[in-house]
């Protein structure tokens, strides 16, 4: 290299490289500053000029900390000024300019750019489809739903498996196609994530199922009508080290939100809401699911908030807020003289405010199998009907169920610190078989009152009391 050349790098082209910034947006709303400077760099106000901009040479005071050399400094832009979001610093190339194909290369595959027009009128499925197929082969890739957008979805599956470190960020709103004829094919889902490992699901974005339909034709609703499945509106299947977090799942067909044969899960920070009416629209249903956390979530449907049944074992839910809804349930078990099991639940925490039941186990008869291992604990009822339920005579059928002599057995049972108040006179029931009577429950600190205040009454049938202190209303 030449002395003129090497001077020229030296005095003008590294200086100017070493001294710049530049402002990067995408269509979630959040903005970014890519800045070389590791420590020092002083925030700069904007140009006006758009996106993918230089900043100007007005200084701003206060500086980005990080460590890595390229600093990109997640934020908001607010009066021409940047205002950094936390302190995350991620190491990037340089994105110039948002297309496609830069996006692709760094990972990044916004929906819109493989033809999701996101009006709410147009079917984006197909958009779905592409953009899942090149996120899911990019490493670190992040699938997009962008802000500001309303995407009409019919039933779809997102299948892997992936390349490592793979995100969906949801921005925007998702909502289901209301024509029956687009569920011909599977009436029991519409969206599926399945065989995915260290998948993460956030983004505080929403999805609806326009469930309105499928609840007037539901027998619950309209008795003239046959009992038919309708779908399931976000199912994970398979999943592995699973993370779904800060969503709104609304108006689901039938049940919200379904964990299926999945491991190491956390569902966080949720808001599940139909209307008190709609048939069967379980919250959280869990279903063959090991070492689930469901946490910090605000549950409202026509049915149970969290129902976790067969093959479901360490499953943790705490600080979930339930109400109206059918509240808190192992179960069904057992129906259609099925051999089901669950075990080590631990429900703490919970706040559950007119449902028509509190914490309950519920199976059926002339099933086999167990539910045992499990804890209720730290639980405040407000106008709950049924708030301690076992029933093992469980029948939700047309017709009568008539007795048989087979039971999911239920053993080791502890309702630890739960008051408030029932909405009925009994506020405890256990409702327990005669062939395989409720074995080691354990009562401690109990005190629930009817709504008036008055003293509530428990009912308590072929129940086998292990531990009862400070219980108010004791069993007979």
């Amino acid at each position: 290299m030449s002395s003129k050349y090497l001077l020229l790098c030296i005095f003008i082209i590294c200086p100017l490289f070493l001294s710049s910034s530049i402002c990067f947006t995408f269509d979630s709303g959040e903005e970014y500053l890519i800045s070389p400077f590791a420590r020092s760099h002083p925030l700069r106000r904007y140009g006006n000029n758009g996106r993918g901009y230089y900043p100007n040479n007005h200084w701003k005071s206060g500086r980005y900390q990080s460590s890595s050399f390229w600093n990109f400094a997640r934020g908001r832009r607010s009066h021409g000024y940047w205002h950094p979001a936390g302190s995350d610093s991620i190491t990037l190339g340089w994105p110039f300019h948002s297309s496609a194909k830069a996006n692709a290369h760094l990972g990044l595959v916004k929906v819109d750019e493989y033809g999701a027009k996101g009006d709410g009128r147009t079917d984006d499925t197909e958009a779905f489809k592409k953009a899942w197929k090149v996120a899911c082969s990019s490493e670190r890739g992040v699938f997009v739903v962008p802000n500001n957008g309303i995407y009409h979805l019919k039933p779809i599956t997102f299948s892997g498996p992936c390349q490592s470190g793979f995100k969906v960020k949801i921005y925007g709103k998702i909502r289901a196609s209301k024509d029956p004829s687009d569920y011909e094919r599977d009436t029991t889902q519409w969206l599926v994530f399945e065989n995915l490992d260290d998948l993460r699901v956030e983004g505080g974005g929403s999805i609806n199922g326009n469930g309105k339909n499928w609840w007037s034709k539901s027998c619950k609703v309209d008795t003239s009508q046959p009992c038919k499945t309708a779908p399931t509106a976000v199912t994970f299947h398979n999943c592995n080290n699973l993370r779904v977090a800060d969503l709104t799942i609304k108006d689901a067909q039938q049940m919200h939100l379904t964990f299926r044969n999945c491991e190491n899960v956390r569902a966080t920070n949720l808001r599940v809401i139909a209307p008190e009416s709609s048939p069967n629209t379980d919250g959280i249903h869990v279903v063959g699911t090991q070492n689930i956390l469901i946490d910090n979530s605000l549950i409202q449907t026509g049915d149970d908030c969290v129902s976790i049944v067969s093959g479901s074992r360490h499953v943790e839910a705490t600080n979930i807020e339930c109400g109206p809804g059918h509240g808190i349930s192992i179960g069904s078990l057992g129906a259609d003289n099925s051999e089901d099991y669950v075990s080590d639940v631990y429900v703490h925490g919970a706040k559950l405010s007119g449902t028509t039941n509190g914490v309950r186990i519920k199976t059926w008869q002339g099933g086999s199998g167990y539910a045992k291992n499990i804890k209720f604990q730290d639980i405040v009822m407000t106008n709950v009907t049924n708030p301690i339920i076992i029933d093992q005579n469980y029948c939700d059928g047309e017709e009568h169920c008539h007795e048989q002599g087979s039971a999911v057995q239920v053993s080791n049972v502890v309702y630890q610190n739960i008051r408030g108040t029932s909405a009925t006179e009994i506020a405890m029931k256990f409702d327990c078989s005669k062939t395989h009577p409720c074995q080691e429950i354990s009562l401690r600190g109990i005190n629930l009152r009817t709504q008036l205040r008055d003293k509530a009454e428990a009912s308590c049938v072929n129940v086998e009391l292990q531990d009862e202190r400070m219980v108010s209303p004791n069993c007979p």
